[in-house]
């Protein structure tokens, strides 16, 4: 039996994990992270599980993505069982969870309907055997059932790529027993199994129906959601992913966007628009996947994202040469570039940005693509200035005597003279006097001596307003 728990923390890959209770029986839980990046991951979770445990906290509410995580049990038509969890603290009302479910019409057992709930304390473990008992009950009501003796098949849950023992993947078993040496297909990657590990590192020799296992052996990290078969031989496993390889690279190609004149003239239309390219790599295929969805969403009209190349394993020299065909920037999640691979980033001036933590990488990708954008400039009306009376000077031109009504002029401000509520002239200043000093600006209500650079049209009466320009930085 296979258990998926909706945790409230935020983790960068799923857990799996199997509880052998007291009576001999059985539990795998399936563990997924919360934060909002994580969307896909949870929905697999909710496909490839039996029972869905949603865990809320009571000292707080229930969250956009606790809704989004009963949206995906909901769909695949799994049981949901609520745990609320900070029982234990101050303020925690548990009843205030279930009136917000209530209005959800989620009706929990002690509301009268029929969604099992149990409130718990993970800190102090109070009420999770209790919620193991629940567990069971709807797992025998469910009456789950599975065949061990037939070739396996499941589901992928994690794949990566470990310098030591290349290519490994967690699967699920969901039917049948997996065994050593069995020939796996799994999306575009298979192999010979060549070891198996438990959850908690121990080698094993078989994992039978809702049971996890680490594998090693395959040729390539499979995706995360991939179902798994055993095949009969090799070959034929070799000529399946082989066209599965096939198929999907003319898919990519025939999905590929092309610009068109439309497109063309919205982005002339725009003015200024910008593309930004970035190659992703991780340590597994949930962590990509769901760093590269982020980074997607991220596009506006103004900057296109674009995820060129994404893949598990690390940064390597075919990643920097692609960056530097493709004018692009490199994010690493959770790895690092080799010796060589840094040598030539550095030669070839290629930006690689590694993070440990998803927030991290989106708000400093979303920093980067607001810098990109033009600042807009807007202007500052600083003073107010009346002609009280014109000076001709011989090679200086016309000099008018002002006073200053309102701010405070600078020298290197630029100026607009108005006449009779009209713009005549808008220009630089060629000079600003105080008496026969030159100054480099002038306060509220003092007199000062100006003139302007190649414009001598002043009369007494006229306006001059000073301002300046200030750069607005623009915001996504």
């Amino acid at each position: 039996m296979t258990i998926y728990a909706i945790p409230t923390l935020l983790l960068v890959k799923q857990v799996v994990s199997l509880i052998k209770l007291k009576n001999g029986q059985h539990i795998t839980f399936l563990d997924t992270p919360g934060h909002e990046a994580f969307t896909a991951m949870r929905a697999r979770g909710a496909k490839v599980t039996d029972i869905a445990i949603i865990i809320v906290a009571a000292d707080d509410a229930v969250m956009p993505q606790t809704v989004e995580a009963i949206n995906h049990a909901q769909a695949a038509g799994v049981p949901m069982i609520f745990a609320i969890n900070k029982c234990d603290k101050p303020g925690a009302n548990p009843d205030k969870i279930k009136e917000q479910l209530s209005n959800m019409n989620i009706l929990v057992e002690d509301w009268g309907g029929k969604y099992q709930s149990q409130d718990i304390s993970a800190k102090k473990g109070d009420g999770v055997f209790e919620l193991l008992e629940k567990v069971l009950l709807e797992a025998e009501l469910l009456e789950l059932k599975a065949n061990p003796n037939r070739k396996a098949k499941g589901s992928i849950i994690e794949s990566s790529l470990d310098k030591g023992r290349g290519y490994i993947a967690t699967v699920l078993v969901s039917d049948g027993t997996l065994r050593m040496s069995d020939i796996v297909l799994a999306g575009t990657a298979h192999g010979k199994i060549k070891a198996m590990f438990n959850e908690r590192g121990q080698r094993i020799k078989e994992a039978k129906p809702g049971e996890p296992a680490l594998i090693l052996g395959l040729n390539g990290a499979p995706q995360a959601g991939d179902e798994f078969n055993v095949m009969e031989s090799e070959q034929k496993a070799r000529e399946i992913a082989a066209r599965r390889e096939q198929l999907q690279r003319e898919q990519s190609i025939r999905t590929k966007k092309h610009v068109g004149l439309e497109e063309i003239g919205r982005r002339l239309a725009i003015g200024d628009f910008k593309e930004l390219n970035i190659i992703v790599k991780g340590d597994v295929d949930g962590s990509v996947e769901a760093l590269s969805d982020s980074l997607l969403k991220l596009s506006t009209e103004n900057i296109q994202i674009n995820v060129i190349h994404k893949a598990v394993g690390a940064i390597s020299d075919s990643d920097i040469l692609l960056a530097e065909a493709s004018d692009a920037i490199i994010v690493g999640f959770q790895v690092r570039p080799t010796a060589t691979a840094r040598k030539m980033a550095e030669k070839e001036e290629i930006d690689i940005r590694l993070y440990s933590i998803i927030y991290d990488a989106i708000e400093e990708i979303k920093a980067a693509m607001a810098g990109m954008l033009a600042p807009e400039l807007k202007e500052e009306v600083t003073a107010t200035l009346e002609v009280l009376q014109t000076f001709r000077i011989t090679k200086v031109g016309t000099v008018a005597g002002c006073i200053v009504r309102e701010g405070k002029i600078k020298r290197s401000n630029k100026v607009r003279v108005i006449r009779d509520g009209i713009v005549i002239h808008t220009g630089d200043l060629a000079s600003l006097k105080r008496e026969k000093d030159d100054v480099k600006e002038v306060g509220v209500n003092t007199e000062c001596g100006l003139n302007l650079r190649s414009y001598n049209d002043i009369v007494e009466g006229d306006i001059i307003e000073a301002f300046e320009e200030v750069e607005i930085k623009k915001e996504l």
